[in-house]
């Protein structure tokens, strides 16, 4: 008589992952489910670092354009991390590659995209983190074709801050600096000190910050700054800049910018401003003859600027981080982002 047949051996547990899920303002989840699975073309990233911007602030307060999120989401647009895994078609000498990513999904074959303006796709807005599950989670997946690879002994905790480098190196590549020129940053914050390193770099005569929080200020001169000035002394300065980088968003840092600016000067605005900010001067601007630029996002060849100054040593956003924090104090961490506290610099989630 034969024996009991052998028990079916059992299937492995499939393999999980955690992630933040805001499922509408002010409502949040850590969710455990199963891995995310990399289709033809993309990539699995395991995290190692993501940062909290005011934009994800507003995606958990509910301020965000309607137009620019879409609930239920998975925040997260500024990370970086290992390659773990790739789907069909995608080179697997990928795999254990430290990266960071592109955020916007550009179409890349509208008119905007083949003119290398990828932050501009007239395909419409599709974002990690804002309308794609973003890094705030153990896991992300994104197009393999969007991934800016590191050195293999990248600091990934700083490389966590690349996303915002990028949008600053398209607005210091906007502003054409020239060595010797006076150039002025308005705002410490982080895009801000990430534009004195860049500028930094181009050996400027003079590189002013204007800043009211003294402990930001502070910082400054250790980014490269050659002197750091409150916005009541800038206005002794009207007239003086070839170059005026605004990064602070104010609702009167865009006029107070093209105000700094000489005559024939340029002004790139990098800040995200809200209904109710000040406009500019069209007489000043028509008298003046200025340049006025913006920078929405990051366009890949900023992105590519700005991984090879990381590369190079000469970007280096690791002293900005001030408090980290693991994904079950999401909360706590979005809190700090924008309250006020002078002593807040870059919040990371680290899963």
């Amino acid at each position: 008589m034969s024996g009991p047949a052998p028990a079916a051996a059992s299937a492995p547990a499939p393999a999980t992952g955690r992630a933040i899920v805001v499922d509408r303002p002010g409502t949040h989840r850590l969710v455990e489910g199963e891995r995310p699975v990399p289709g033809p073309g993309e990539v699995l990233v395991r995290v190692a670092a993501a940062g909290i911007c005011l934009s994800d602030r507003e995606v958990y307060a509910g301020r965000r354009d309607p137009e620019y999120v879409r609930y239920p989401v998975t925040p997260g647009h500024e990370w970086s991390g290992t390659v773990e895994s790739v789907g069909e078609g995608v080179d697997p000498a990928l795999v254990g590659r430290r990266t960071v990513a592109e955020g916007f999904r550009a179409c890349g074959v509208c008119d905007r995209c083949r003119a290398g303006d990828t932050s501009l796709c007239a395909g419409g807005y599709d974002e990690t983190g804002f309308t794609r599950p973003g890094a705030f989670a153990d896991h992300v997946t994104v197009p393999a074709r969007l991934l800016h690879l590191l050195a293999d002994d990248a600091d990934l905790r700083a490389a966590a801050l690349l996303e915002p480098a990028a949008v600053v190196a398209g607005a210091v590549r906007a502003g054409c600096p020239e060595p010797g020129e006076r150039i002025a940053v308005v705002g410490a914050g982080t895009l801000g000190l990430l534009a004195v390193q860049f500028l930094a770099a181009y050996a400027p005569g003079e590189l002013t910050v204007i800043e009211p929080r003294t402990a930001r200020a502070a910082l400054a001169p250790g980014f490269g700054a050659h002197e750091v000035i409150s916005p009541t002394a800038a206005e002794h300065r009207r007239g003086r800049y070839d170059l005026v980088l605004e990064t602070a968003g104010a609702p009167t840092t865009a006029a107070s910018s093209c105000l700094l600016a000489r005559r024939g000067g340029r002004v790139v605005l990098t800040g995200m401003f809200t209904a109710g900010a000040t406009g500019i001067d069209p007489v000043h601007l028509s008298l003046s003859q200025l340049t006025v630029r913006s920078v929405f996002g990051a366009p890949s060849a900023a992105w590519a600027f700005a991984v090879r100054a990381f590369t190079a040593g000469l970007l280096d956003p690791g002293p900005l981080i001030t408090h980290e924090f693991p994904l079950e104090r999401y909360a706590e961490a979005v809190a700090l982002v924008g309250g006020g506290d002078p002593g807040t610099g870059k919040v990371l989630l680290r899963p």
